[in-house]
């Protein structure tokens, strides 16, 4: 994998994360949170495709790197939405 190659997977994941946080009404973070959130999207959402056997909808081949569009944003979103519902504060 060459360094253009991870900046791509870099900026892939940071627009999906970004539509993730988007997604779930959230917007902590700048762009090191975007892309953070868009490889544990990608995590999260292809380990839930998996065990309900869906199938991969988008992907994007990077180098030798298959990363799934879809369900990164899915993924981000939940995941988003499940941290949201732990921190967070009323204000009084």
């Amino acid at each position: 994998m060459s360094v253009w190659d991870l900046v791509i997977l870099l900026l892939v994941a940071g627009i999906c994360g970004a539509f993730g946080q988007a997604i779930a009404g959230s917007s902590r973070g700048g762009c090191v949170v975007a892309i953070v959130l868009g490889f544990i999207g990608a995590l999260f959402g292809l380990w839930l495709a998996r065990l309900m056997n869906l199938p991969e909808l988008f992907a994007v081949t990077v180098g030798d790197v298959h990363f799934p569009i879809v369900w990164s944003i899915i993924g981000a979103a939940i995941f988003v939405a499940i941290l949201h519902l732990f921190t967070y504060r009323s204000r009084p």
